[in-house]
This record gives C-alpha cells, sequence and structure tokens, in this order.
C-alpha cells in the first residue's frame, strides 16, 4: 500500500522492492484499487504491480469498495460501482481473471447482502476466479455465506491484535476452507519497534538466529494453516526478509502463546463450583451501569474498566486474581460489544470453574442516545462541547461506533446462558407543562443571523399565546451553527418583543457533518436541558416541528410530537 499512498513515493524504488522479494520467494502480493493518492490516479498500485510481475508466477489479491475523493477514503458497497471497479482492476493488472477479489471495506450505507451479491456476480462472470470480504467479523462471514460462498477474508492480525483469534474468525475460517489474509501483521512502523524491544521474541530470534519480525510471521503462520500475513515492506531490506519460511520449534510456540494469548495465570484452574459471573453487554448509554449496581445490591463484586483504567484485557487478568482469592459472584458491565471482547472473560469463567451469564440490555439507539444525553447533564450540569466528550463521558459517535462493529451473543461462544433485558427508562422529574417549538422555518422565518432578519410566521403568534393562556411553558430550540450564543440571545430578545411573550431557549452552535454533540436534532439534548434548567415535565411537554429530525428529537427526549404539516395544536384537545 504505502508504495502508492506515500507522498514521497517513487515509483522506481517501488518496483526495486517488489522484485526484491519476488525474488526472494514471495508468491502473493496484496494490493487494492485504491491504494493512491486520489481518485485521479485510481489503481496506481495495481499498475505498478502488474509492471513487476510480468513474466512470473504470482497470486494478485486486489480489492474495490473504497474511493479516494481528495484522498480520503470513503466506502462504496454498491453492486455497480463493485462490478466496474473489479473489471477496471482486471485492465490495469492485464489478465484473463483476477486471482482473489475482495470486498475493500464494508459500506455502512450499502447492505452487506448487495455487496456480497455483486461480488458473487463478478466471480460468476469470470472476472474474479475467488472472491472475499475484508475487514469482517465472524457474524457477518456468516451472513454472507447464506448468499454466496466465500472464498477468503483478509482481517488485521498481530500479536498485538487478535480479535480474529479471539473471536473465533480463525477458527471458522479454518473449519469452511477459506483464506485468511493477515494485514497489518507486525502492527505498522509502531509495532515493528515493539517487536524489537519484546524480551520474548528477541530470545527466541536469537536462538533461532533470526529476527523479531522473522518470529512474528512465522508465529502467525503457526497459529493456523489458512493463515497468511502480508507484511507491507517499503524498503529492498525487509522485502527480502517477507520470503524467508522460518519454522518455529514446539518451545518458541509454547512461549508465544504464554506471551500473547494467555489470559492471566494459566496454572490456577478449579474444578466446577457454586457461584457465576454475569457479563452485561450493550452500547454506551444503554443502562449497564444501573443493571450492574442492582447485582452489587445481591453481593456481586463489579468489575469495570472506567473506574479501574486499563484495558479490558487488563481487566480480565484482575478478574482472574479476584477469582482465584475465591470471589465467586462478579458482575462486569462494559460494552463487550464483540466475540473478541467478550473471549477473555469466558475463558477464565471456565478455567474457575463458574457459570458464566450473558446479560443483553436490548436497549434502541434512539433510547440509548437520550440516556446518555441525560447522565452528561446529571454528571455535568450542561451539555458538554464537543472537545469535551472524552475521558469517560460518551459522546454520539460511541454509539455509532459499537453499533457497526457488534456482535450479538450467543451460547457458542461458551456462555451458559445468554438471556435479554428490556430497556427501563429513568423515571422522569419535573413539574411545569411546556410547549416546545423549533424556531427555525416554524416560528421565525427561516434561520435568522441578524437581528433585523427577524420575522414571524403570521400563524405562530396567535398559537403560542394560546398556549401561554393554556398554562404552558414556552420552550424554544434553534440550529445555529457558528454563531455566538450572544448573539443569538439577540434575536430571541427581538422575537419575545415581536410576540409579546416570554420563551426559555436554547440552541446549538455545531457545524453540519457526522454528530459530535448532544445538542444537534435529532439528538435530545436541547429537550433535555431544558426540562433540567427550567422544571420542564417531560410527560406533559409537546414538541412541535417539522420533519425527520424534529420527529425524531422527540423520540429520543420521550416526549409527543406534533408536526406542523398539519397546523399548529390547539392545547385542550391535547389533555396536557
Amino acid at each position: 500500500m504505502r508504495l502508492s499512498t506515500e507522498p514521497d513515493r517513487d515509483d522506481a524504488r517501488g518496483l526495486a522492492v517488489l522484485r526484491a522479494a519476488l525474488d526472494a520467494g514471495v508468491t502473493l502480493l496484496d494490493t487494492a484499487d485504491a491504494y493512491c493518492l486520489d481518485d485521479s490516479e485510481r489503481g496506481h498500485n495495481e499498475r505498478l504491480i502488474a509492471h513487476a510481475v510480468a513474466g512470473r508466477d504470482v497470486r494478485v489479491v486486489t480489492k474495490g469498495g473504497l474511493t479516494r475523493p481528495g484522498g480520503a477514503w470513503v466506502p462504496d458497497g454498491k453492486a455497480r460501482h463493485l462490478v466496474a471497479a473489479a473489471r477496471a482492476s482486471r485492465e490495469r493488472l492485464g489478465v484473463d481473471a483476477l486471482d482473489l477479489y475482495l470486498l475493500h471495506a464494508i459500506d455502512p450505507r450499502t447492505a452487506l447482502a448487495t455487496s456480497v451479491r455483486a461480488l458473487a456476480r463478478i466471480r460468476d462472470d469470470g472476472v474474479a476466479r475467488a472472491i472475499g470480504l475484508s475487514n469482517i467479523t465472524l457474524h457477518q462471514l456468516e451472513a454472507a455465506e447464506q448468499l454466496a460462498r466465500m472464498d477468503a477474508v483478509q482481517v488485521e492480525l498481530s500479536p498485538w491484535k487478535l480479535d480474529a483469534v479471539r473471536g473465533g474468525l480463525v477458527a471458522a475460517c479454518a473449519s469452511r476452507g477459506i483464506q485468511l489474509l493477515a494485514h497489518r501483521p507486525l502492527g505498522g512502523p509502531a509495532g515493528v519497534k515493539r517487536a524489537a524491544k519484546d524480551p520474548v521474541l528477541r530470545a527466541i530470534a536469537e536462538r533461532l538466529a533470526a529476527t523479531p519480525c522473522d518470529v512474528v510471521l512465522a508465529w502467525l503462520r503457526a497459529l493456523s494453516p489458512v493463515i497468511v500475513p502480508l507484511p507491507g515492506a517499503t524498503r529492498v531490506e525487509t522485502a527480502q526478509s517477507a520470503g524467508r519460511a522460518l519454522i518455529l520449534d514446539d518451545e518458541a510456540l509454547a512461549q508465544l502463546r504464554a506471551r500473547f494469548l494467555a489470559i492471566g495465570d494459566t496454572s490456577r484452574s478449579t474444578a466446577t463450583r457454586a457461584g457465576e459471573i454475569v457479563l452485561v453487554t450493550g452500547m454506551p448509554g444503554a443502562g449497564k451501569s444501573t443493571l450492574a449496581e442492582d447485582f452489587v445490591a445481591k453481593g456481586y463484586l463489579r468489575l469495570n474498566r472506567d473506574e479501574r483504567g486499563g484495558s479490558l484485557l487488563d481487566l480480565a487478568r484482575e478478574l482472574d486474581a479476584v477469582l482465584a482469592g475465591g470471589a465467586d459472584r462478579v458482575v462486569l458491565d462494559n460494552t463487550y460489544g464483540t466475540r473478541a471482547s467478550r473471549a477473555p472473560v469466558i475463558e477464565l469463567a471456565h478455567r474457575h470453574g463458574l457459570a458464566i451469564r450473558c446479560v443483553v440490555l436490548a436497549t434502541a439507539l434512539e433510547d440509548a442516545q437520550g440516556n446518555a444525553a441525560a447522565r452528561v447533564l446529571a454528571q455535568h450540569g450542561r451539555l458538554l462541547e464537543p472537545a469535551e466528550l472524552r475521558n469517560g463521558t460518551i459522546g454520539p459517535g460511541a454509539q455509532f461506533r459499537f453499533r457497526r462493529s457488534y456482535e450479538p451473543p450467543r451460547t457458542d461462544e461458551g456462555f451458559t446462558t445468554v438471556e435479554e433485558v428490556a430497556f427501563t427508562p429513568h423515571p422522569r422529574t419535573g413539574s411545569r407543562p411546556a410547549l416546545l417549538v423549533e424556531l427555525d422555518d416554524a416560528v421565525w422565518v427561516g434561520r435568522p443571523r441578524t437581528v433585523d432578519k427577524v420575522r414571524l410566521h403570521a400563524s405562530a403568534a396567535p398559537a403560542l399565546a394560546a398556549w401561554h393562556a393554556a398554562g404552558h411553558v414556552l420552550a424554544a430550540t434553534s440550529w445555529q451553527p457558528g454563531v455566538p450564543r450572544e448573539q443569538f440571545a439577540t434575536l430571541v430578545a427581538r422575537l419575545e418583543e415581536l410576540l409579546g411573550l416570554t420563551l426559555v431557549t436554547a440552541c446549538c452552535t455545531h457545524a453540519p457533518g457526522p454528530p459530535v454533540c448532544w445538542c444537534r436534532k435529532p439528538l435530545p439534548g436541547l429537550a433535555l436541558a431544558l426540562a433540567r434548567e427550567h422544571d420542564l415535565a417531560l410527560d406533559r411537554m409537546l414538541c412541535v416541528g417539522r420533519g425527520a429530525a424534529d420527529k425524531g428529537f422527540a423520540r429520543r427526549a420521550r416526549i409527543r410530537y406534533h408536526d406542523l404539516a398539519t397546523g399548529w395544536p390547539i392545547p385542550d384537545q391535547l389533555g396536557l
């Protein structure tokens, strides 16, 4: 990849690296049409490889499904794009059929089934002899194989990234005869330095007259016969070493397993005993902490990474220690969204002879978003700015990342039982009934930025006056990207002057794009913040707006919604 994506690349040097690898015995090269600087030179790496392999018997793997607009990496898994991209890759590589064609990355905007069917068509039409998927989970592989046989998968796999092993993907590939291509097998440039300093790798390398990187590549190959490591050489010297087929002896294999795969003290083993480990899983904001507190009240010891720090593997080692010390009822309530993240806990439960129960919080994304925004307000007394949403404070992105990578727990992972718990809303507070209106293009015209631009919609004033007369607080929201809050306050003052009414207001000032705050609709932060600040009763509140964002906003805040497409609501008709 880096022979084509680095700004200081040199094609002559790149060809020398490729030819050095081939001369050293490398028989498989991995590339992609997106290995280039941007879309204007799509296929640069494929053309470079085609030049290097001319006249040689080499298997070339290429990938499609990523675009490079302006140098960014943007997925496109649509069928039309994949079919055209595969044909273009075949032309650039100068072959009758591609050896292996992979979907480079799953496109969250395109159903996986659509991309898989396109891959099957590419194979059926003879454009590629074999097909597969990159950067996937076991669940996604299983879903794909319901539609078409996969010949290969490509995922990150190194001594410091063993999710494919712990999550069962390697075992599944081995049982199905699917080749597993391991990218970043050395962990990138930082991983190479890490390997050079690792005492176990260094000792084995010295004993076998090899390098630590040689040992890493040999160990990955030894984990399963289906694994093919893909070291990304950029220098002639490293390309030559990639062809070395080091064989590790039993002593080295045992040392490496203990160093990288073992969890806790493997000498600890207990016969089956009473007690259990409860692993609570769910997306951030699903209510795991509340459920864990119920277990603590029943005498369970709680282990949580947010409270204790470190990684999930560190937490698993702590679990091993407390179980060895006699604890027999423990609850863990981190997200545990993947099979790989859950595997160490399951392994330790089995080793210590305890039942392992998984409790899944079946919380919809919208409810979890409402919970998370409410938690921010409870912890900080206000909605935080995007730069403040870190250090254990949940931001919207964490929930979307969880949903993309989530693998539903199953008993075949080793759980004794898996049970779902329905979402339990937090109790409502607040006493004052309210009408919550969207100002933009509902009360004032458009989205004014200056006082002289504040103009009322004709129907807004009498409707608001009626709700005010009925005893409801008038609350309002607006989206004002880039506008200082002091400037927004002057706009509201002018609006109140025109209405002859007082409003309590809140606005989001953040830019469009992926959600980075809790205050931009449809996220519910503004509703919850207004309710908290002004003692508003959410169960006696009506949200009035236009379109999907306002409707989703009300759904997440769990308040009633009325769309202005049907006109302004009348207070006494709604029983609020």
